[in-house]
């Protein structure tokens, strides 16, 4: 069966197969650490092997529940920030039709929400859901993270006034936590469907729960290839080995970066894959950006970002390298005409297809960038399917926590990211926040 491969050959002019060797040690350490659970941060580690440990019967409710809301709305906002709504939406956009937005609407389309407080935002989604059948699926732990708090506010507030408080309760799926939090207080009260975010499942690596797995069952995919492929990349990620795809990238990322090469670049020539990049940066971002260390993610969309990033990346600082995600197969096929008048120069490449033109691109690219500096790893993808995509999940997942710990950080915490927080609260004059208020205040 095929399946995802790593390719590190070209990096070899940064780092050599002898350095790559003596880091074996480490990487092998980094990979017990997480599996043993002995490291920082091992109360969050309930996502190593959910793949496995996530019964049929759940899919088949929230299969269930999928189907309900499918049938019940045109449209299903989904609510949350990070984590809570970047790993669906990557891979709903790697599913789906580039062009359905356009066209006549045969299913239920996902919207998202609250990853954002935009008020033009707001009130267009508000504007383009009042006369439409909608429902929603708000995810929080706590539901009082203020952009998804927001957003569902005003959402619950729209949807209960166009159908009624009690029709409203049916169309709402709550994802938070078991037990605690003023989301689950209301899910209580509203009779809401619930579906649990467990404690030591961590936003950016929740993909594969609830959080993830219902929005994308509710745009129409199947979520159990997607798990099934998830399985096949957790069995095939616990050696420490270069054939574990997982080791290999984890080692020669960290290899790169004490080689000074501290920005990684995810690349794409497939344009379904701008969401998975994005996905991919909080991923890293916020799981090894501490302690003022980290490689800093980067993204682009080739060919597209060629004639923008490119000059930077070709001859730009050398401190970059590049994981490029190759797709092998395309959905469909197309085939460049021949033309009689030739004016624009391209019959020495009629007949072929297009993919064959973007796979030169890609390749040659790939040349370019070696050659001028900036080493390139290749993780290969079969094709865009839901098999794949969960295999890719776990393995960056995977290859996150070996390399976090390798880079001597807790890969599972974000005391970052509170600090904007604080200050947004005080500015806000947020009851409790009085000292903060003024010492913030001092400061403008």
């Amino acid at each position: 069966m095929k399946t995802i491969e790593v390719n590190n050959k070209h990096v070899t002019g940064t780092v050599s197969e002898a350095q790559l060797e003596a880091m074996k040690p480490e990487a092998a350490a980094a990979l017990k650490t997480l599996l043993e659970g002995s490291g920082a941060g091992n109360d969050f580690l309930g996502w190593l092997d959910l793949p496995t440990r996530t019964p049929d019967a759940l899919l088949d409710d929230i299969n269930a529940t999928a189907a309900q809301l499918r049938k019940d709305c045109d449209y299903v906002v989904a609510i949350g920030i990070g984590g809570s709504y970047l790993g669906a939406k990557a891979v709903i956009e790697a599913l789906s039709d580039a062009f359905s937005a356009y066209r006549s609407q045969s299913g239920t389309t996902v919207l998202f929400a609250g990853q954002n407080i935009g008020e033009d935002y707001l009130y267009e989604l508000k504007d383009f859901l009042k006369d439409k059948s909608f429902g929603i699926v708000v995810i929080s732990k706590s539901g009082t993270t203020t952009e998804p708090a927001i957003a569902f506010r005003m959402l619950k507030e729209q949807l209960e006034k166009q159908i009624g408080k009690a029709d409203a309760s049916k169309r709402i799926v709550a994802i938070t936590d078991a037990k605690r939090g003023a989301l689950r207080q209301l899910a209580t009260e509203e009779g809401y469907k619930t579906y649990v975010i467990d404690d030591n499942v961590g936003g950016r690596f929740s993909v594969l729960s609830p959080v993830g797995l219902l929005p994308i069952a509710v745009a129409g995919y199947d979520i159990k290839a997607l798990m099934d492929g998830a399985r096949t990349m957790q069995a095939a990620t616990n050696e420490a080995s270069m054939e574990n795809p997982a080791f290999k990238y984890a080692l020669t990322r960290n290899a790169l970066y004490q080689a000074g090469k501290k920005t990684e670049i995810l690349v794409n020539y497939n344009p379904k894959l701008h969401y998975f990049g994005e996905w991919w940066k909080q991923l890293y971002g916020e799981s090894e950006g501490k302690e003022n260390k980290g490689i800093f993610p980067a993204a682009v969309d080739n060919s597209t970002d060629l004639h923008s990033m490119g000059q930077w990346i070709q001859e730009g600082e050398r401190t970059i390298f590049e994981t490029v995600v190759s797709v092998l197969e395309q959905r469909h096929t197309e085939v460049i005409p021949s033309d009689e008048a030739n004016l624009d120069g391209l019959n020495y490449i009629a007949g072929k297809r297009v993919d064959e033109v973007n796979k030169m691109a890609e390749l040659g690219t790939r040349i370019a960038h070696v050659d001028g500096g900036v080493p390139n790893m290749i993780v290969t993808l079969p094709a865009l399917t839901e098999q794949y995509l969960g295999e890719l999940i776990y393995f960056f997942e995977k290859a996150c926590g070996i390399s976090g710990y390798m880079l001597g950080v807790n890969p599972f915490n974000q005391p970052g990211v509170e600090a904007y927080k604080r200050n947004m609260f005080a500015l806000l004059r947020k009851p409790g926040y009085e000292a903060e208020t003024a010492a913030i205040q001092a400061k403008l």
